[in-house]
């Protein structure tokens, strides 16, 4: 009776263990489903249904002029290989009105592309400024597999900024400009050794991390409870890695900005919900040179110039003449 009971135990026990295992192998696939479903989503370039990327320009934008005045712009096509991964990587220059040292790399953000960044180049071009505009790699006319929120990418803007020094001239002085993604991407940039040439950077609605964005955008955007986060983005992370080169935690503007010396001007939408104004007091925290924050009231994401058509440009100028002359 003893030896029929304990085999009874042990065959219960076993289909125990055989229940968790399948219910640990279905969580384990869905885990991965999802992450890879996510990992589509964030990384590889396509149509997202959450950004607008309308080319039709209105005449009531308050920046209708400086979208005109580029698209109709005379524009030279440079190309270069990209650091890492061998991509053929495109941008548009604009040389200024008048010979001069100072140049700005312009850098779009999330999805975008160099022709989006009208308004930015013509508010540098009539600042005196040579004027490139690269497509980051997977965007625009740009080669690449997936997107890389600024981190390989960071690699590539030295490169375009090493570019510019050989076709310039050693007396270069150069400016680092970017918006959303952009913004990050200078931020990144802004902790790797640069050319000397490389004076200031400014970036405008730029996020701390990928990691705290990913976050932040399963809450905002998908409604993802905290609790599954953590292992959805880290299963995210670790596609990214085989598939991308890098994982998920390592893209980290807050991080490279405590490696930054340079002068760097912080921008950021008082209303921004896509990339929170708060991700902007870290950064602004995290730089070791000069710095200037401005948060521009009522500003939604990336539309600060928009809110402030004619201060921007003003308050840019007025931070970059102190160190490009």
């Amino acid at each position: 009776m003893g030896l029929i009971n304990l085999k009874t135990e042990v065959t219960k026990r076993r289909h125990l263990w055989r229940w968790l295992i399948s219910i640990i192998v279905l969580l384990a696939l869905a885990l991965f489903a999802a992450g890879s479903y996510f990992f589509t989503v964030a990384m590889v370039p396509s149509h997202k249904s959450f950004i607008h990327n309308s080319d039709r320009i209105s005449k009531s934008d308050p920046l209708y002029a400086q979208k005109m005045w580029f698209k109709q712009a005379p524009k030279q096509q440079w190309t270069m290989k990209s650091a890492h991964g061998n991509y053929r990587l495109v941008a548009d220059y604009l040389p200024a009105a008048q010979p001069t040292t100072k140049n700005v790399i312009i850098l779009h953000g999330f999805m975008g592309r160099k022709e989006k960044m009208g308004e930015y180049a013509a508010m540098f071009h009539q600042l005196g400024y040579n004027v490139l505009l690269p497509d980051a790699r997977a965007h625009g006319q740009s080669q690449g597999k997936y997107i890389g929120y600024g981190w390989p990418e960071r690699y590539d803007v030295r490169k375009w900024a090493e570019k510019l020094v050989t076709k310039n001239g050693p007396q270069s002085q150069i400016v680092i400009f970017g918006v959303s993604m952009g913004g990050a991407t200078t931020m990144m940039t802004s902790g790797i050794p640069l050319p000397h040439q490389v004076k200031a950077l400014v970036e405008d609605c730029g996020y701390t991390s990928l990691n705290a964005e990913l976050n932040y955008e399963a809450g905002n955007l998908y409604n993802i409870p905290q609790a599954i986060r953590a292992p959805l983005i880290g299963t995210l992370s670790l596609i990214n890695r085989v598939k991308n080169g890098f994982y998920v935690h390592e893209a980290s503007a807050t991080t490279m900005l405590e490696r930054n010396q340079r002068p760097i001007m912080f921008i950021h939408g008082g209303d921004d919900r896509f990339v929170p104004t708060r991700m902007v007091y870290q950064n602004y925290a995290a730089t070791k040179g000069p710095r200037e924050l401005w948060v521009v009231k009522g500003a939604k994401h990336a539309a600060s110039y928009e809110k402030q058509p004619s201060l921007y440009p003003q308050r840019i100028a007025k931070f970059l003449n102190h160190y490009v002359k």
